[in-house]
């Protein structure tokens, strides 16, 4: 799996599907869904019909990142 860089993560839109953010906090597929679906992944989860998505400014603060002072269009 792919790291994501720090500079991937500051071109971030909005939100990101858990995949993504899962590769960012160095999770596997299966790990990442399975703690979405039990409530416990790290940072807060958003469920749009079956799609798991992820605020972005939520995945930077758990990173310690900085987010951008405005998310890409």
């Amino acid at each position: 799996m792919k790291r994501v860089t720090l500079a991937e993560l500051q071109q971030l839109p909005a939100t990101v599907d858990l995949l993504t953010a899962a590769r960012a906090l160095g999770l596997g597929r299966t790990k990442a869904y399975e703690l979405a679906k039990k409530g416990e992944f790290p940072c807060r989860v958003i469920r749009v019909g079956v799609a798991y998505l992820v605020p972005t400014a939520d995945l930077l603060k758990l990173l310690g990142v900085d987010p951008p002072t405005s998310f890409p269009r």
